[in-house]
C-alpha cells in the first residue's frame, strides 16, 4: 500500500475526510466528477479515467454530473460513451498525433482540433448525450463588451487586454468581459450551479447531438491560437472561447451537493494539487480555490493528483503540456514518444487509487 500511495496525492475537504474515515471511499457516494482545462496535461489521467469510468463508478450506477472545460470536457465526453476505455484510448491517440507546421494559422489549429474531436465523438453522439447515468455539462466562455462580436484583431486584442487587466485587479472584474455558459444534459437539475454563486453572468443551454461537437470545440478554443466559435445550436448568440478562461480548474460551489441523500461527494481526478479558478489566475499565486469567502465550496471534495515523486519519473520530469509543441518543434515523433511514455505511466495512478479504495488509509489524505 505504501508503495502504491507514492504515485498519488489525495487531498480532501473536512466533510469528505470525515466520510472517508467512517466509510472509506465508495463509488456509490460520488455525485460529481469535474474535469479541468489544461490541454495535454489531462492526458496523464488516461488509465485512471479508464478504470474510474469503465469499472469502478459503473459498479455503483447512479445519476452523476460530469462537468468539464476544454480537455476536461473532452475527457467527460469520452466517459459518457458506451465503451469509455476505448474512447479514452482514442482521445489520447488523437491528441498525441497532432502535428503543426512552424507558426500555424488559427484556422489550421482549429481544423486540427476539429479532426481530433471528430475521431473522438463522431458516431457516438447519441451515446454521449443519452447516457443512462452520466449527465454531461460543458463549460464555455462567451464574450461580453469588446469581446461580444470582435471582427478585427485590434478589437480582439483590446478586449482581452482589458480582460487581463480587470482580472488582475479582481476576479470579479473578469465578468465584465466574459460570461459563463453551461451547455449540458437537461435531465440534470443542476440546482447547485443554477443558484447564483459568483459575479459571472451564467446561462444554461440544453445539450444534444446537434450541438455536442460545437460545444466541445468552443470549450477548448484558445484565443488568438484558434478561431472563435459562433453559432452553437440552442445556446445564446455570441462569440465563444475556452471554458477554462473562467473555469480553469473548476472552482465551483460543490458543497451544495453535500446533502444529496444518495451521497454527496465530489471526486476530482486532477493533474495538479492546486485548484486555480481561471486561466488568467495561473501567474497569481494568491488566487487559489479553497481560500477566503468560498473556502466551504470544497468541504465535500476529494482531489486525486500525481505526486511530485511520480512527476519526477516522467520524461523531462514533468507532465505533457502545450509548451512541448514549441520545445520539440518539428521533431513530432520525439514529442509523441515522450507523451506516450508519460501516458503509459498513468497506470500507476490507477493502481494507487484502486489500492486506496480497497484498503482506505485516512492517514494518507491531506487537508485541502
Amino acid at each position: 500500500m505504501k508503495n502504491a500511495a507514492h504515485a498519488i496525492d489525495i487531498h480532501a475537504g473536512p466533510k469528505a475526510l470525515a466520510h472517508i474515515r467512517e466509510h472509506g471511499l465508495r463509488a456509490a457516494d460520488i455525485a460529481v466528477v469535474p474535469g479541468a482545462a489544461g490541454g495535454p496535461k489531462g492526458l496523464i489521467l488516461q488509465k485512471l479515467d479508464q478504470w474510474l469510468f469503465g469499472s469502478w463508478l459503473p459498479s455503483a450506477p447512479r445519476e452523476r454530473t460530469l462537468i468539464g472545460a476544454s480537455i476536461g470536457a473532452w475527457r467527460m465526453a469520452a466517459a459518457c460513451q458506451a465503451d469509455p476505455a476505448a474512447a479514452f484510448e482514442r482521445l489520447a491517440d488523437l491528441y498525441c498525433s497532432q502535428r503543426y507546421p512552424h507558426r500555424p494559422s488559427a484556422e489550421y489549429v482549429t481544423e486540427t482540433c476539429e479532426n481530433v474531436l471528430g475521431g473522438l465523438i463522431d458516431g457516438y453522439e447519441s451515446e454521449i448525450v443519452n447516457h443512462p447515468y452520466h449527465r454531461l455539462q460543458i463549460l464555455v466562455a462567451r464574450g461580453r463588451g469588446l469581446l461580444r462580436a470582435p471582427r478585427r484583431n485590434l478589437m480582439l486584442s483590446a478586449g482581452f487586454g482589458l480582460a487581463v487587466l480587470g482580472n488582475l485587479a479582481a476576479r470579479s472584474r473578469l465578468a465584465d468581459h466574459l460570461g459563463r455558459v453551461v451547455i449540458g444534459d437537461a435531465r440534470d437539475p443542476l440546482f447547485w450551479l443554477k443558484a447564483k454563486f459568483d459575479n459571472f453572468d451564467t446561462r444554461f443551454a440544453p445539450l444534444g447531438a446537434d450541438n455536442l461537437r460545437r460545444a466541445l470545440l468552443a470549450s477548448g478554443t484558445l484565443p488568438f491560437t484558434m478561431t472563435p466559435v459562433r453559432g452553437i445550436a440552442q445556446a445564446p448568440e455570441g462569440t465563444y472561447w475556452d471554458g477554462g478562461l473562467i473555469d480553469y480548474h473548476l472552482s465551483l460551489p460543490y458543497s451544495r451537493v453535500a446533502g444529496n441523500p444518495e451521497g454527496g461527494l465530489v471526486l476530482y481526478p486532477h493533474f495538479g494539487s492546486r485548484i486555480v479558478p481561471g486561466w488568467l489566475d495561473k501567474s497569481l499565486p494568491w488566487r487559489r480555490a479553497g481560500a477566503g469567502a468560498n473556502r466551504e465550496w470544497l468541504d465535500n471534495l476529494i482531489l486525486v493528483s500525481p505526486s511530485r515523486a511520480f512527476l519526477q519519473t516522467l520524461p523531462r520530469g514533468k507532465l505533457p503540456d502545450r509548451n512541448d509543441f514549441h520545445y520539440y518543434g518539428q521533431n513530432n515523433d520525439f514529442r509523441v514518444l515522450n507523451w506516450r511514455l508519460a501516458i503509459g505511466e498513468s497506470g500507476r495512478l490507477r493502481d494507487a487509487l484502486a489500492a486506496f479504495v480497497e484498503k482506505p488509509d485516512p492517514t494518507l489524505v491531506q487537508p485541502l
